[in-house]
C-alpha cells in the first residue's frame, strides 16, 4: 500500500504559473512573484490543468507538513498576484513627538524618545511605503516581503530598559489585510 500526501490549490483566471524544478514563478494583474520551494526527493510539484499538486509519496509527519507548507506559499502568492497585500501600522507616542519618512528602501524614525540618531528598519523585496500622518502603509505582492518590512518597523522603535507600562511609545501593526 503506497501512502500519498496532495493538497491541490486552484489557478485563479488571468494568473499564470510556471515550474521549473524547485522554482515557481507566478504572474498576474498585479505583477509577478517567483520562489524558491524547499522540496524534498519524494516531494513533487506540478500544473494539472488549471491546479498546482502538490503531493509526496512518504508518510513521514515532516514531509507532511512540507506539503502543506508548500501549499500555503502557492495560496499567498496566487493572492499576492491578484488582490495583494497591505499591513498598517499606527505611531505611537506620548512623550516626544516621533516624525516618520520613507528614504529609498529605508524607513527612517527620528526623535523617538527624544534620541539623537535616528532608527532605521529596511524595506525588503517591492514592498511600497507610504507615511500619511500616524499611519504607516505597507503594501506589495509578496506576502513575506511585506509582513517582514512591516515586523521590521515595529521592531525599530522596540524599548529596552524603560517601563513598557509608562512608556508606551512606538510604532505598531494595528491590521493585516486588504
Amino acid at each position: 500500500m503506497i501512502f500519498m500526501i496532495t493538497r491541490e490549490v486552484m489557478i485563479p483566471e488571468g494568473v499564470s504559473v510556471t515550474i521549473s524544478g524547485s522554482m515557481i514563478k507566478i504572474s498576474g494583474p498585479k505583477g509577478e512573484v517567483e520562489k524558491r520551494l524547499q522540496l524534498t526527493k519524494d516531494t513533487k510539484v506540478e500544473r494539472v490543468e488549471n491546479k498546482v499538486v502538490i503531493s509526496s509519496e512518504s508518510e513521514r509527519r515532516k514531509v507532511a507538513a512540507l506539503v502543506g507548507t508548500i501549499a500555503a506559499h502557492v495560496r499567498n502568492a496566487l493572492k499576492g498576484v491578484t488582490e495583494g497585500f497591505t499591513y498598517k501600522l499606527k505611531v505611537c507616542f506620548s512623550h516626544f513627538p516621533a516624525t516618520v519618512k520613507v528614504e529609498n528602501d529605508k524607513v527612517i524614525i527620528q526623535n523617538f524618545l527624544g534620541e539623537r540618531k535616528p532608527r532605521v528598519a529596511k524595506v525588503l523585496g517591492k514592498s511600497q511605503v507610504k507615511v500619511e500622518g500616524p499611519v504607516i502603509t505597507v503594501s506589495g505582492i509578496d506576502l513575506d516581503e511585506v509582513s517582514q518590512t512591516a515586523a521590521s518597523i515595529e521592531r525599530a522603535t522596540r524599548i529596552v530598559g524603560y517601563d513598557r507600562r509608562r512608556f508606551q511609545d512606538g510604532i505598531f501593526i494595528v491590521s493585516k489585510g486588504e
